[in-house]
């Protein structure tokens, strides 16, 4: 959800700086099930502008509708949508609706923190029985300290609040999830082109001795030409994942010796089987004390079996598998998933109690 809430802070410093009020919309629970999870925002500007969504587009116009009397009247509300007559989704969303307004030290902190990589929490504090009132706000949270709301008065104080005065919904806003892609052959830029479509952050590397501009990959974030004893990769987490797509069995050895010390969540080879027992075979007689570590987060064949043979099918096979190691998914049909489709930490407790 990191890369969405960017992109709302990224609209709404345009529309501050043209003086165009905003309102932020997030869902903060769900009762049964829905298109997205408690989170998700919509940022909804004067103008009837929005930026995000909090659902596949069925519930996005009566927020909008419901917005305009927090533009009047500057208080946040609460708004309750039960979809189990009007989608088929059965689901009763609970949906904070506020004035977004930051000033421009919060802003400069967040930005900060996003391009650092740097986790920060937001807790919503609402109530599903009072539906206005001037308590309810988002707040962001710094691990410095530095507490900011989505909104306040001038000289206003950010509002200390018991826990247990009213509902509160806390998440842990990680860094944007990014996909190094090591390569530039005309697969990388299948890869890069669906990767920054999924919403992560795409940084490129390429040979010096063949430079790419930026342009030549559409959705990258950052180019860089780097020699494998030249390669660093900044900030790297449990939020990164890299792709070896060089297509030469000795470049794809020196960068992955370049890769041994890091703690990343993926790291992907192209090419068949033999050859990751190949490259892992030659990285180990260089480095026979490699962990066990190290050794869990390669995964090659890099992708999932699904018979895709294009560099875009190739592209979304490993976009998957990517995606079902950091969710922690066995990749199945949905079909035969027994229960929700999404998992419900609440329904969770419930059911162990």
């Amino acid at each position: 959800m990191t890369h969405e809430f960017k992109e709302i802070i990224q609209s709404y410093q345009i529309a501050k700086q043209k003086g165009i009020p905003a309102v932020m919309a997030t869902v903060v629970d769900v009762e049964g099930s829905s298109y997205r999870r408690p989170g998700v925002g919509m940022l909804i500007l004067k103008n009837g502008k929005t930026v995000g969504a909090v659902s596949g587009g069925c519930v996005e116009k009566e927020v909008l509708r419901q917005s305009q009397s927090v533009f009047d009247t500057h208080i946040p509300k609460i708004m309750t949508y039960d979809g189990k007559y009007r989608l088929g989704c059965e689901g009763l969303l609970y949906i904070l609706i506020e004035p977004f307004d930051i000033d421009d030290n919060g802003l400069q902190s967040i930005e900060q923190r996003l391009f650092s990589r740097i986790p920060f929490q937001i807790n919503s504090i609402f109530s599903k029985e009072i539906t206005q009132g001037s308590f309810m706000r988002s707040i962001l949270t710094f691990h410095n300290g530095e507490k900011f709301s989505f909104y306040q008065s001038s000289g206003e104080v950010v509002p200390v609040l018991q826990e247990d005065e009213y509902e509160s919904f806390e998440r842990e806003m990680l860094p944007c999830f990014r996909l190094v892609i090591i390569g530039a052959e005309h697969d990388a830029e299948a890869l890069c082109a669906l990767s920054n479509a999924t919403g992560w952050e795409v940084e490129v590397i390429c040979s010096p001795n063949a430079p790419k501009e930026l342009s030549d990959f559409p959705g990258a974030t950052k180019i860089h030409a780097l020699a494998p004893d030249s390669l660093e990769i900044t900030h790297p987490d449990l939020q990164t994942a890299i792709v070896l797509m060089t297509h030469n069995f000795a470049k794809d050895l020196l960068y992955l010796q370049k890769l041994k010390d890091l703690r990343v969540a993926y790291i992907g080879l192209l090419g068949p089987a033999r050859r990751r027992e190949k490259l892992l075979s030659a990285l180990i007689e260089y480095f026979p004390d490699l962990d066990d570590e190290f050794m869990e987060i390669i995964h090659g064949p890099a992708g999932l079996n699904l018979g895709a043979e294009t560099p875009q099918e190739i592209a979304i096979s490993i976009i998957a598998e990517i995606l079902s190691v950091i969710r922690n998914q066995e990749p199945i049909p949905l079909q035969a998933k027994k229960g929700a489709i999404h998992d419900d930490p609440k329904r969770k407790k419930l059911d162990a109690i």
